[in-house]
């Protein structure tokens, strides 16, 4: 019987909150598909949140700590001799390393240029973009996506959401971010619908 695809979720599509929360409610029993990544794609994503977007440690720390309590099993280790033997970019060379040794056929990533098909192909995997997963998702659990979309419309993922201790402002950006998320998708899932203009 075959299961939920597993799918390794880079550093750039787990920086992106709204789109993070998105993917791991599709995650989410009865699952459509299974998140995988390592402690270097997690420390990538740690380093973004805190660089670039301006999240304070003890936000990026309590993200962590509850990626681990709800997606324990998402953790990919031993990888690490397979590095040397991967021709796509050197910089993401773990994370194709990673989904050799964890038996994920997809790589989730907005960077495609360092995914190219040449070389993933020979090890069974290939780069998707996260607009091209949703779609086919989308396609096979309409209605199940649709519920999830509607369920984060109405109610932000609690474990995820900041706590007293961290800033306002980081609350009303992560708020902020949810919203714009949930309705891009549910825009973008009318528009493929097969019942449009019907």
């Amino acid at each position: 019987m075959t299961g939920p695809p597993l799918v390794v979720l880079d550093a750039c599509v787990l920086a992106n909150f709204s789109l993070c929360d998105t993917l791991l409610r599709l995650a989410e029993p009865p699952r459509l598909f299974e998140p995988k990544w390592s402690d270097e794609i997690i420390r990538e994503t740690t380093r973004t949140l805190e660089s670039k977007l301006g999240w304070p440690n003890s936000l990026t720390a309590h993200l962590e700590k509850e990626l681990r309590a709800h997606f324990s099993e998402a953790w990919i280790g031993g990888y690490e001799s397979l590095i040397p033997r991967m021709t796509n970019d050197e910089k993401d060379r773990h994370v194709a390393a990673a989904a050799v040794h964890g038996e994920a056929a997809i790589i989730l990533t907005l960077n495609l240029r360092h995914f190219r098909p040449e070389h993933l192909a020979t090890w069974g995997v290939r780069a998707l973009h996260p607009q091209s997963l949703l779609i086919e998702i989308f396609r096979q659990e309409q209605a199940v996506v649709l519920t999830r979309l509607e369920q984060q419309a109405v109610r932000p993922r609690p474990q995820l959401e900041p706590t007293s201790e961290h800033s306002e402002r980081h609350r009303a950006q992560l708020r902020c971010s949810q919203r714009v998320s949930s309705r891009n998708l549910s825009l973008h899932s009318s528009a493929i619908s097969p019942n449009k203009g019907q």
